[in-house]
């Protein structure tokens, strides 16, 4: 029996520890909203296809990186929506050209970009990524902040 427990801890254990070694994607666009306003945390959402050397570049490097990995699950809601899978994702949120990454409240309103009308655009580093990713954090702790405020 005490064996049969130590097993069980070491598979939790190599489980627990192979899930922190990628993004945590949502199912889909409508879940992973879901998932954010109940978590209330920002969203970081990617417009991508399978075929798109750019969004591959993106993926297998600065999405496969450890402290990407590391502060986008514990900070972020992660939703990724491919073109070429036909995934479902909002009209307002569509650009042509991928990788596209947008930054959400959790009411789907877009919040850091580089003009509130356009997207990051593009495979991005990860030491660029990661300041991107402390601006939306700050960002959102403020709108948290100011929205308690004004209750």
């Amino acid at each position: 029996m005490h064996k049969l427990f130590i097993y069980m801890f070491l598979i939790l254990s190599i489980t627990l520890m192979a899930n922190d070694k990628e993004i945590h994607w949502a199912k889909d666009f409508k879940s992973g909203m879901a998932q954010a306003k109940k978590e209330n945390k920002p969203v970081l959402f990617v417009y991508s296809r399978h075929t798109c050397k750019y969004c591959v570049i993106l993926e297998k490097t600065t999405f496969s990186d450890k402290k990407v990995i590391e502060n986008v699950n514990k900070d972020f809601v992660s939703i990724i929506a491919y073109s070429d899978d036909n995934d479902a994702m909002p009209r307002e949120l569509y650009r042509p050209g991928t990788p596209t990454i947008w930054f959400l409240m959790p009411s789907g309103q877009p919040m850091y970009q580089q003009d509130r009308n356009f997207p990051i655009m593009g495979a991005v580093n990860e030491e660029y990524f990661m300041n991107l990713l402390n601006i939306v954090k700050k960002d959102f702790e403020k709108r948290k902040s100011n929205k308690k405020a004004k209750k």
